[in-house]
């Protein structure tokens, strides 16, 4: 049963430095070694080759994602849920958010690292046409764990917008999506 709370309208909007608090809260719940305050603060400052976006539901922050433009590529940064609302779309919901901001930036490929344990995350890339296309020996520090890369291509092709079109209509909550 989804809870009350998680039934709320989601709110998929930019974050901004007001929501790194919450931001760092989820990251301390997911990761094993979290973003520091001050990397967020530059890569938002960063402005027009980033694409940070954060979820809330009930009017919580629930869970972010984070994209670098260079080029005609964007490449993922992360994408985060805090645990106590996987399994509803939050992490779906800011990755549609990153594609929008990467085709807004005429991005032509999407490109992340994710580790080779974290199925689930692959499995969410994958619907959203991310293949397979390497491996990265030992690329987490942490603990020295591979990491499988993914690419997305001719994202502003029709087969891929349709896609993402359809993704959209799979969201079972109602989703407000805001620029600023």
């Amino acid at each position: 049963m989804i809870p009350a709370a998680d039934r709320a309208i989601i709110v998929v909007e930019p974050m901004t430095k007001r929501h790194l608090k919450a931001v760092r809260a989820i990251d301390a719940k997911v990761y094993p070694r979290p973003w520091s305050l001050a990397m967020y603060l530059q890569e938002l400052a960063n402005g027009s080759n980033r694409v940070y976006r954060i979820v809330r539901s009930a009017g919580k922050v629930v869970g972010y994602g984070g994209l670098m433009v260079v080029g005609s590529d964007g490449h993922v940064t992360s994408v985060a849920t805090d645990p106590d609302h996987r399994s509803i779309g939050v992490g779906s919901r800011a990755l549609l958010a990153l594609v929008r901001g990467a085709l807004d930036s005429a991005c032509e490929a999407l490109t992340l690292e994710v580790r080779v344990s974290n199925i689930d995350a692959q499995r969410m890339y994958g619907r959203f046409g991310f293949e397979r296309a390497g491996v990265r020996k030992g690329y987490y520090t942490d603990n020295r764990e591979d990491a499988v890369v993914m690419w997305a291509n001719d994202i502003g092709g029709s087969a891929f917008r349709s896609r993402m079109r359809d993704i959209e209509a799979s969201f079972d909550h109602h989703t407000e999506w805001r620029s600023s």
